[in-house]
């Protein structure tokens, strides 16, 4: 507990940190309120005018969209601002410095910027799309709960590995930062992947199905259509659990090549600023 303790307060305090900016959660939440209505009329068009079976139901893509809006913070969508700054300016020595171990630190500082950020908007939403809509009588287009206590559970065990598996993506990106000492060109390499390849576009079980096998076991199918398919019950039984051993797969091969990496660039690193 003593060796955990620094990641775990850096963890806290990014978090609480984070917490702080309520305007920035409640402009985010509408946004994603406004994108995920249109997602959900789309759908509906969709599974309206479809000539054949879908693999999966209208009323679970609806689920699965709220649930992609209410936690899309927790995405890899950039590096961490805070380490993109430090590199900037030069303090990024200063980690360098610090008696803990430098991936640990930054691992867990992430994983606070990004549960700080999707926490309040996934309240928001839920009381929207799970509580609002249904009181409006707009049930059929609502967030629906998991059909059953095992899914429920599921979900609590996979949603916990979005969040150590996007954090060990996110590091990858906080790495290139500090190997080119730039964070523009950086921050646009995975969007378009994160956007395609994690279902948030649309879930991957409705591409086609000699797709489906390898869109399951790549990496970025563990951020969204895994643990939300598994919420909604088209991902069950030994397949939820595959999946789930996926997240955890792929979360041990990231860390071990952003620890390699992340080693190889601090041997050699440059800092600016001043």
């Amino acid at each position: 507990m003593e060796l955990a303790r620094p990641y775990t307060a850096a963890f806290a305090s990014r978090f609480l940190l984070m917490l702080q900016y309520r305007a920035a959660a409640f402009a985010g939440f509408l946004t994603q309120c406004w994108w995920g209505g249109i997602k959900v009329m789309v759908y509906a068009a969709f599974f309206r005018g479809a000539t054949v079976t879908a693999p999966i139901t209208l009323s679970q893509v609806i689920t699965y969209t709220w649930l992609a809006q209410a936690f899309l913070a927790l995405a890899p969508w950039g590096c961490d601002p805070d380490v993109a700054l430090a590199v900037r300016n030069g303090s990024v020595g200063y980690d360098r410095l610090r008696p803990v171990d430098n991936y640990g630190l930054w691992y867990a500082r992430a994983a606070g910027w990004m549960t700080s950020r999707a926490i309040p908007r996934a309240a928001l939403m839920f009381l929207f799309a799970g509580v609002a809509l249904p009181l409006a009588g707009l049930a059929d287009w609502s967030w629906a709960p998991p059909p059953s206590v095992a899914q429920a559970l599921l979900f609590a065990v996979s949603l916990p590995f979005v969040v150590t598996l996007s954090s060990a993506m996110v590091m990858l990106l906080n790495i290139a930062v500090v190997a080119i000492l730039n964070d523009r060109g950086v921050n646009s390499l995975l969007s378009p992947l994160v956007i395609v390849f994690s279902g948030n576009l649309i879930p991957l079980t409705i591409f086609p199905d000699w797709m489906h096998v390898a869109l399951f076991v790549q990496p970025f199918a563990g951020l969204v259509d895994i643990p939300f398919r598994i919420y909604t019950g088209n991902l069950t039984g030994g397949a939820a659990w595959a999946g789930i051993a996926l997240q955890a797969l792929w979360t041990i091969v990231i860390v071990a090549l952003g620890r390699a990496w992340m080693a190889r660039v601090m041997r050699r690193l440059a800092m600016q600023g001043g």
